[in-house]
């Protein structure tokens, strides 16, 4: 989905160790997904931002079924921010980078 090694893909396998430690936001979207495609560069560039103080992953949805069942995604994309393997914020659909940014500045 992502073109770069910025925001790191995960698997269902992975999920749960990528999200123990730290404060961790994670892109559950698809590659056929609009709104999705349109939210990459937008999670790149933060991932840029906020390196060293927030980690970054995604989920492909369709892929890793199990994991977006266990958070109850029904729509993409979702942001979820977990800190500790905890959820602290949670937000849907394409949001402009001033908002995105704004609520993540709230956990550091």
């Amino acid at each position: 989905m992502t073109n770069n090694d910025k925001v790191k893909e995960l698997s269902n396998l992975e999920f749960d160790t990528f999200i123990k430690d730290e404060l961790v936001l994670i892109d559950f979207s698809a590659d056929w997904c609009m709104p999705c495609l349109m939210m990459d560069p937008v999670v790149d560039e933060l991932s840029d931002k906020f390196k060293g103080k927030i980690k970054f992953g995604k989920v492909d949805v369709g892929e890793n079924q199990e994991t977006s069942k266990k958070f109850d995604v029904l729509s993409i994309p979702t942001f979820i921010l977990f800190k500790n393997g905890e959820i602290v914020d949670q937000f849907k659909g394409a949001i402009p980078i001033e908002e995105f940014e704004d609520r993540l500045k709230k956990y550091i």
